[in-house]
């Protein structure tokens, strides 16, 4: 019954990570009515739905919730044995998934990892974009790469970057028909370019911090955006008040595009964190991608 059941059981978890046969099929190379067929048998021999089909969605029944939670781990570790079987070659190579945001990407990881590249060409990364924080174990990733605060305790943790600050920005003939707020309250007085959470979907609350204490101020604005890019973009274009990373506007606030404001308001925190779950076994790949990216202490 395994024999039969084995790729299907595969095809089962691509299904319900992806939500979706199409993307699951092109990511297994596989005709999308090739792994309907094959989910459709899958659900027929074991006699149980294991998904919920609609038009515009798949998902795993709670039945079929049960069975991918538990089968889950045991096709990671039998992908682990096999990668680390080339860990005995003095070959370094092997595929690594990992999940950061966007930020994180550009200011810490990508310097790092272009020499990393260069040393080990037979290791391929793929990144995914997300700035929520991703299940790393059900989404099958290696790891994943947030702020110190927001990384779970049954962690491992490695500090990939220094601590680092938001800062509220503006450009000058902003401030000039509005003036500067001298308290983050006072924000709420002025036009501010808001942040869409892609989480539940809200609006990010402006966090501040002075002499260690939080301060959390929901701000208003004519703009919303759910990306880092565009809010920087129209804070240089004079369109409101943004609350970005200090590093992403470096350049624009040495050029006198950009203004600081609240500066007092701004203080440092930790910086981005790689993490991934403290039973997992390295491969000679993540092992040397750990290095790479570990921020040396001082």
């Amino acid at each position: 019954m395994l024999k039969d059941n084995f790729n299907d059981l595969f095809y089962l978890i691509m299904v319900a990570r992806e939500r979706s046969f199409t993307r699951a099929a092109a990511k297994l190379g596989v005709s999308q009515s090739a792994l309907s067929h094959a989910i459709r048998g899958l659900e027929e021999r074991l006699q149980v739905r294991l998904l919920t089909r609609t038009t515009r969605s798949v998902a795993p029944t709670e039945a079929g919730e049960t069975l991918i939670n538990s089968i889950s781990p045991r096709f990671r570790e039998i992908e682990e044995q096999l990668i680390r079987l080339t860990d005995h070659s003095d070959r370094v190579a092997g595929n690594i998934r990992i999940t950061l945001g966007e930020h994180a990407l550009h200011s810490t990881v990508w310097p790092a990892l272009k020499p990393f590249l260069t040393t080990y060409p037979d290791v391929k990364v793929e990144f995914t974009i997300d700035n929520t924080l991703t299940d790393i174990v059900s989404g099958r990733f290696d790891a994943g790469i947030r702020l110190g605060e927001q990384v779970a305790k049954d962690m491992v943790a490695v500090r990939i970057g220094p601590d680092w600050r938001m800062v509220v920005v503006g450009a000058p003939d902003y401030f000039a028909r509005h003036g500067k707020p001298q308290t983050p309250h006072e924000l709420q007085h002025h036009n501010c370019i808001n942040m869409r959470l892609p989480t539940l979907g809200g609006l990010y609350a402006w966090e501040f911090s002075k002499n260690g204490q939080p301060l959390r101020v929901r701000v208003e604005g004519q703009l919303t955006f759910n990306d880092l890019a565009s809010r920087v973009d129209a804070a240089i274009s004079g369109m409101g008040l943004a609350l970005v990373p200090e590093d992403c506007v470096a350049v624009a606030l040495s050029q006198g595009q950009l203004e600081k404001v609240l500066e007092a308001w701004c203080e440092p925190f930790q910086g981005y964190f790689l993490y991934y779950p403290s039973r997992r076994q390295h491969t000679a790949a993540f092992a040397h991608l750990i290095e790479a990216l570990r921020y040396p202490v001082r």
